[in-house]
């Protein structure tokens, strides 16, 4: 697809087909959005059906999930006019922080860590990421903003899997997410 071109009707994911298969190997993820976040219609419009099941509920902050998250959680947070929290990977962060270890969708042990000073009991924070496969990832960042006092006002990411891990947050969480039920089974089953 022209990274130009938008489509005379834009239904909820249409830029879905913006993302790129693997062609590198099970060390990545099986699809890459970085053509997504290129389009500027197609970025505009994803961001726009994240936020949309949250408009009008009471949101702080938002956070993004090291590191592709970013760009989605940033953009998020300018729509919605608030701040941004970058959730990163343990060694990057230069002040205190707190860290939560976890397992990514790899299979491979990782840290998560984020600063200790920007979330106050009860802050109300969105966690964006651009995908929840297994949730390991996601998991660790919802247990660090509750450590820390905040309120978990909900989880955003293009597609959250029917995986044990994503029905787990979704069943304790709102989420929001941009795959049409018709082709939710073709994600889980990364087709």
């Amino acid at each position: 697809m022209d990274l130009c071109h938008v489509p005379a009707t834009r239904e909820k994911g249409w830029y879905l087909a913006l993302m790129a298969p693997n062609v590198k190997g099970p060390n990545y993820a099986w699809l890459d959005p970085s053509r997504l976040y290129c389009h500027p219609q197609g970025l505009k419009d994803c961001v726009a059906d994240l936020l949309q099941p949250f408009l009008g509920d009471a949101i702080d902050m938002v956070a993004g999930i090291d590191a592709m998250g970013f760009i989605l959680g940033a953009a998020a947070a300018a729509t919605l006019q608030k701040g941004f929290l970058a959730i990163r990977k343990a060694g990057h962060l230069c002040v205190h922080t707190a860290a939560q270890p976890y397992t990514d969708y790899s299979g491979r042990e990782k840290v998560m860590e984020v600063r200790t000073d920007a979330i106050s009991p009860g802050l109300r924070v969105l966690l964006v990421d651009q995908w929840v496969e297994t949730g390991g990832t996601m998991r660790a960042a919802i247990e660090l903003v509750e450590r820390l006092g905040g309120v978990v006002a909900g989880v955003a990411a293009i597609c959250i899997e029917n995986s044990e891990g994503g029905k787990w947050i979704q069943e304790r969480y709102k989420c929001s997410h941009c795959v049409p039920p018709r082709l939710q089974p073709r994600f889980d089953q990364h087709q």
